[in-house]
């Protein structure tokens, strides 16, 4: 073993110990789509004394995580996106709609004497004088003297059971600050100095202009407080409170006011089954998908197959073990990407294989381990720029794509760098220690690199003239493309609440109902204009404007009235304004992605090149888009997600079909470029051809058992790859050939040979 072999081999070692372990210690953060609860995003807004800025944003989020850490909900995250945005996680909450009016609350928190207790509010007012609604079960209209004192006294409060008189239910405690206590005797001792049961007996306490509270002092009847009133350092608010009433006020008094006004504009719920059975349907098809991509890989390759499979086991350590270490959040499309990666890893194996095949059967090598070191050096080209295309793919998801596809382009990247890692030095060190054996050495045929497959065997036997009829195969590109634009002309497309704003409540019911039996339910809800569907056997979607929480759980009750009973699936609520930005983001990604892969493919290859690729993409695109427009599947977030990762898979495949074609027509730059691309495409197919069955392996399974979601991006990825192996070799390399011969490229520099260089005369010596 030779210096670089064993560094390569310690290097292997070191990295497999490492993801080994932290597979074993550490755990994914599950994002909320996975484990279930509610996520709301607010967005800040200026107000008369302050600027909608990212301090002021900070401050707001402070009191924001003061009131959710009040709440008691087990580990909920609050972060800023950007400067006006706040995202509140709260893991396990399924109602959202306590926490969303006690976190949205921006108003001042202010303590008033209670000046009268009417019926009605005045026709006109006084001014000065202010009116509020007793909504503290009270009734009638309290008429309010000013703040006596505002919430920044207040230090805290806390929702505890009453020590004294447990059967009396839960109480307030408060706690004061900077002078409140005093403030708070005073009023207070005023107050008892009323004659009982009179209004003046009450302090209201109000937040956004709202009686949260008016508890009445002393409410025995005694006046052993009047001018003294409670103490200073804190006090009691009783009444009526269940566990949720108390701890809602708590949250409110002790969180005080907002800075800025906010507004929600996005509000996600996911009931705890999507999640639990997202993982364990993606988990299924991940153990289906790699044991078939396995048997598949080890068919057609033999034992170097074999070391491509630990190679992908690895692949799949490194690839978990990265996401725990940097403390990633694992989402619903994220362990999608996570599975599909698993069947990309594959490609740059097979990649090596093919040229090490060549290199032996050519006898351009002497033995299998160095045909085999000869496939490394000779794909590593096309192996960095496939892998550089898709990099780029999914760092446009993460930096211009927006919620939980975020995820899916972090997890991308680390399956694309592992997937390199993996197959670039855990399986090269394996499969050339295999290969150096000597039992293999007799028998070269179980390597796996000793002869060609059967697909290659039939292409070399036939020898097709593809290229003679490159305008055929363009006509055939156009008039797909024609068809798939009609769908969308005709058909529109289905565009999610992702991208046109509103609300998508979806529910499994307890006995199975007809789309027609839940419409009318709806309908009866006072929706009949709501869009209801069927979604796989037991579950209910219904699509709406944008409404309130509490309308969407008026539908969820008619529906369960006539089912039975229902369980939260999902519910989510996203603002006009918000859908609108979505949807301008996702044409800004899918626009710079196919921006940034021309840029690429202009450095790497001539600009016909680039041409046929952006056709061929061009293609691709249209070709899934048009289908989910005839068939009025949604087009939603993870639809763009699969979209982005279809644009870096057609252009892969570009760029391995161009590397060999710049190869070849290197080595015969006299014969014109028709037979050179025909050769190139016979070299190339069998890759694409066991590369894409390898992925599909993974598309199937989770198309067949990922649910709605991932069977929708599954089915998007599956046309894509089926498209892309077509319009890799017969869009992109036809319209190569026909721009070839309008605009033909120099012929390439003969390399010069050290014979050349001895040859010619010394410029510097004097002839």
């Amino acid at each position: 073993m030779n210096r670089s072999s064993l560094v390569r081999a310690l290097f292997a070692f070191l990295v497999l110990a490492a993801s080994t372990y932290t597979v074993l210690t550490a755990k994914p953060e599950l994002g909320l789509d996975l484990r279930g609860g509610t996520q709301i995003v607010l967005e800040t807004s200026d107000s008369p004394t302050a600027k909608a800025d990212a301090k002021n944003t900070d401050k707001a989020l402070e009191v924001l995580r003061r009131r959710i850490d009040a709440l008691g909900v087990a580990e909920p995250s609050v972060t800023r996106q950007g400067e006006r945005r706040i995202i509140v996680e709260l893991p396990g909450v399924q109602d959202p709609r306590e926490a969303a009016k006690v976190i949205g609350k921006t108003a001042q928190l202010s303590f008033h004497e209670v000046l009268d207790q009417v019926a009605a509010k005045p026709a006109k007012p006084a001014a000065g004088d202010l009116y509020l609604p007793n909504d503290d079960g009270g009734g009638g209209v309290l008429k309010l003297g000013k703040p006596a004192m505002t919430g920044d006294k207040v230090s805290g409060a806390e929702a505890v059971l009453d020590a004294q008189q447990v059967a009396a239910g839960w109480i307030v405690q408060l706690n004061f600050k900077d002078g409140g206590g005093k403030i708070w005797s005073q009023i207070t001792g005023k107050a008892a100095c009323q004659p009982a049961g009179s209004p003046g007996r009450l302090i209201a306490i109000v937040l956004d202009n709202e009686v949260l509270t008016a508890p009445q002092v002393d409410p025995d009847g005694g006046t052993q407080l009047c001018n003294i009133g409670l103490p200073e350092n804190n006090s009691t608010i009783t009444g009526n409170f269940g566990e949720a009433e108390a701890k809602d006020l708590s949250a409110l008094i002790s969180g005080g006011a907002l800075p800025l006004p906010v507004e929600v504009i996005d509000q996600r719920t996911v009931g705890p089954s999507l999640g639990k059975d997202a993982i364990q349907a993606s988990a299924l098809a991940g153990i289906i998908g790699v044991a078939l991509t396995g048997l598949f890989i080890v068919v057609v390759y033999r034992l170097v197959g074999l070391m491509a499979v630990i190679g992908l086991i690895a692949y799949a350590g490194m690839s978990y073990a990265a996401l725990t270490a940097i403390g990633a959040t694992l989402t619903l499309p994220g362990l999608a990407g996570f599975v599909l990666a698993i069947g990309m890893a594959v490609d740059a194996n097979v990649l090596v294989f093919e040229r090490a095949r060549e290199d032996y059967i050519g006898g351009r090598t002497d033995g299998l381990r160095r045909s085999l070191r000869s496939g490394f050096q000779n794909a590593l080209s096309a192996i960095a720029d496939s892998n550089i295309t898709t990099l780029l793919a999914a760092a446009l998801l993460f930096f211009l794509a927006a919620g939980p596809v975020r995820g899916f382009g972090v997890t991308l990247s680390i399956g694309v760098i592992a997937s390199m890692l993996s197959a670039l030095v855990v399986t090269r060190v394996f499969a050339e220690f295999v290969v150096s054996r000597k039992f293999v050495l007799d028998r070269p045929a179980l390597s796996g690199i000793a002869g060609h497959g059967r697909v290659r065997t039939w292409l070399e036997a036939k020898r097709p003239a593809l290229m003679k009829h490159s305008r055929r195969w363009l006509l055939i590109t156009v008039a797909a493309i024609v068809i798939s634009v009609a769908g969308v002309a005709i058909r529109g497309l289905n565009l999610g609440i992702e991208f046109t704003g509103g609300r998508l409540l979806e529910v499994s019911t307890a006995q199975q109902i007809t789309p027609d039996q839940a419409r009318a339910a709806v309908a009866e809800a006072g929706y009949p204009n709501a869009v209801v569907q069927a979604s796989g056997t037991d579950d209910i979607t219904v699509r709406t404007v944008t409404i309130s929480d509490d309308e969407a759980e008026k539908i969820r009750e008619s529906i369960s009235r006539i089912a039975g009973g229902t369980e939260l699936v999902r519910n989510e609520n996203i603002g006009p304004s918000l859908g609108n930005e979505l949807r301008n983001k996702a044409l800004i990604a899918l626009g710079v992605a196919l921006l940034a892969q021309l840029v690429y493919l202009a450095a790497r290859f001539r600009w016909t090149f680039g041409a046929g690729a952006v056709l061929a993409l061009l293609q691709n695109v249209a070709v899934v888009v048009g289908v989910f427009a005839w068939t009025g599947k949604p087009v939603d977030g993870i639809f763009l997600a699969a979209m982005l990762t279809i644009i870096g898979y057609t252009v892969n495949d570009s760029v391995v079909v161009f590397d060999r074609i710049r190869e070849t027509r290197n080595a015969r730059s006299t014969e014109s470029l028709g037979p050179v691309v025909d050769t190139a495409i016979v070299n190339v197919l069998p890759r694409t051809i066991n590369t894409g069955i390898s992925t599909l392996f993974i598309l199937a399974a989770l198309l067949f058992l990922g649910g709605d979601s991932l069977g929708d991006f599954a089915l998007a990825l599956l046309l894509g790859i089926l498209v892309g192996t077509y319009s890799s070799n017969l869009t992109a390399a036809p319209l190569l050939v026909e721009l070839e011969k309008r605009y033909p490229a120099p012929p390439p520099r003969p390399k010069r040979t050290q014979r050349d260089r001895d040859s010619e005369p010394d410029r510097g010596a004097v002839v």
